[in-house]
């Protein structure tokens, strides 16, 4: 199994996860969203919501707290 195999399943067991956990997974991206929001420099802020988004995106969630399409 190759370094792309490995991070494909990686994914696909995220996915998984996120799709049967729903409110756990929002949880956890929201408290990333903020320790990042936290810990970078206000100018950052922007960047560190549109990586939240794209997380959201791509483990299929549904909308963040802000209402924004998350999927």
């Amino acid at each position: 199994m190759g370094f792309d195999d490995a991070l494909n399943d990686a994914l696909n067991k995220a996915k998984d996860f996120a799709g049967q956990h729903e409110d756990q997974a929002n949880q956890a991206l929201d408290g990333a969203e903020q320790k990042a929001t936290d810990l970078a420099p206000d100018q950052f802020d922007g960047a560190v919501g549109q990586g939240a988004d794209q997380a959201r995106e791509h483990l299929g969630l549904g909308a963040d707290e802000q209402g924004q399409p998350g999927a």
